[in-house]
């Protein structure tokens, strides 16, 4: 089980990410195209306010989950993932978009594997939280029965 720290840092990484995902996204529709004339880049740069917004989602739901009860390193992993993720694909697209330097596209897949890789350990978490549910208590190890303890029952 994780500390409470995690849960803080990803409520407050949630809440900026979805902020300056709006604020992107306003940025996008009402005064990016001043500044840039492709629109190309125009949809990278919505593009990247739209995965922010939905890792930001992800991340509160993560945070919110763990109010419930402590998260699981692998909640967590995932989080972290989505974190690195935004700051990777979203930031070296806006970077890319908003400099004119497409060097920064470099980054951007990192950033999508990042996303991936976190949405599969969501997946991978709970397969293995619904395996060990399925388990009854008599399959546990160590689980205590009136018999005794699992795997030792008294002879007949």
């Amino acid at each position: 089980m994780i500390s409470l720290a995690w849960t803080r840092f990803f409520l407050v990484a949630a809440g900026l990410f979805g902020a300056v995902g709006v604020a992107a996204g306003a940025y996008a529709s009402h005064g990016l195209a001043r500044l840039v004339d492709e629109v190309k880049l125009i949809e990278y740069f919505e593009l990247a306010a739209l995965y922010q917004l939905v890792h930001a989602v992800a991340l509160l739901g993560l945070a919110l989950a763990a109010s419930y009860r402590p998260l699981h390193l692998g909640a967590v992993i995932a989080g972290l993932l989505f974190t690195a993720g935004v700051v990777l694909f979203s930031g070296s697209l806006y970077l890319r978009v908003l400099t004119g330097v497409p060097d920064w596209g470099a980054f951007t897949p990192l950033g999508g594997s990042a996303f991936i890789l976190g949405w599969l350990v969501i997946a991978a978490t709970g397969v293995r939280a619904a395996q060990a549910s399925q388990a009854g208590p008599e399959q546990k190890p160590g689980h205590q029965t009136a018999e005794g303890p699992q795997g030792l029952r008294p002879p007949q």
